[in-house]
């Protein structure tokens, strides 16, 4: 539709979200389950978060963008489920559109975010495998807080440019996005403006806050794998790779569902599935860093060992005072 047949009609201020609406019966359970999930992701990151800061064992690189990255997971999870928890809870799905591109905005700078930073983890990983006798000489304080920086930096600037000119459309109606927040593709079918512009910006962004860190990722990888193999004792081998086997977990999970929700066709047999993946990136994904990085980190594991200890002393000092 061109530009001045939407200019004559009369432009919507707020979206309906319909989210899981379609299921009326399950609005409590999914609203009990999600508010757990909400606060064991957020408890989750934040410990890990005050951990690299407490402990001096967990002053390195690698420790200081899982921190980073834990903080991140916080936002992310802020952004998408306190609106759908509410939802859930009264049964009001609306949205207003200014509300709705905000949303977008920093879901956007968000995610382009974390696949940076995923993608710096997997290069600091690459360099103390590949390239050990290099890594101190690289991978300095200053140079970590830069890249740390210049990945907030970048996405926040690019999802910027993406919403200037989403916020530029006119939206006429219907005002119902078939999904639990407010996403870039369902949200552009509703505008009556030409979208080939803000599309092909899209594309643009994506391949440079999406793709190259990516592809990044997975040739860091590929490296990693070929060093691991190269080593003579299998010893050795297990203990390169236990130091980058929580990482990897983490990077398979968040790109390969979004890889997957991105690549399905948009049909409506489909959309159901869709909104059911895009759970695991935005919502399981978040819930999943803390545990992995708990569970199966030596180091982070110690951390938490030893602030358990400190906790029980003094609870027992208190006692016998």
């Amino acid at each position: 539709m061109g530009k001045g047949e939407g200019e004559n009609r009369t432009s919507i201020t707020e979206f309906i979200l319909l989210g899981f609406g379609n299921v009326p019966e399950l609005q409590i359970i999914l609203f009990l389950v999600f508010l757990v999930i909400y606060i064991v992701t957020v408890a989750g990151n934040i410990l890990i978060a005050v951990l690299v800061v407490a402990d001096q064992h967990l002053h390195t690189p690698m420790y200081f963008f899982l921190g980073n990255l834990s903080y991140l997971e916080i936002c992310y999870s802020s952004t998408i489920l306190p609106r759908m928890l509410a939802s859930l809870l009264t049964g009001d799905r609306t949205i207003s559109v200014g509300g709705c591109i905000v949303q977008l905005y920093l879901f956007g700078s968000l995610v382009g975010a974390e696949c940076c930073l995923l993608a710096m983890m997997s290069y600091d990983r690459y360099l103390a495998i590949c390239k050990p006798l290099h890594y101190s000489t690289i991978m300095k304080g200053s140079f970590c807080l830069q890249l740390s920086a210049g990945s907030w930096l970048l996405a926040s600037m690019a999802s910027a440019l993406l919403v200037c000119l989403v916020s530029q459309l006119i939206f006429c109606g219907p005002n119902e996005i078939d999904h639990f927040f407010c996403d870039f593709t369902p949200m552009i079918k509703l505008s009556c403006n030409d979208t080939n512009l803000v599309t092909l910006l899209s594309f643009i962004l994506c391949s440079t806050d999406v793709l190259f860190p990516f592809l990044l990722t997975v040739t860091s990888y590929i490296s990693i794998i070929i060093t691991i193999l190269g080593i003579p004792s299998t010893t050795s081998r297990k203990k390169a790779f236990s130091t980058c086997s929580s990482h990897l977990m983490v990077v398979t999970i968040f790109y390969g569902t979004l890889i997957i929700v991105y690549m399905l066709p948009d049909v409506a047999a489909l959309r159901d599935l869709n909104k059911g993946l895009s759970v695991f990136y935005t919502v399981l994904t978040p819930l999943a860093n803390p545990l992995i990085y708990s569970l199966r980190n030596r180091e982070v594991k110690e951390a938490m060992k030893k602030v358990i200890q400190t906790i029980r002393h003094s609870q027992k000092f208190r006692w016998i005072d």
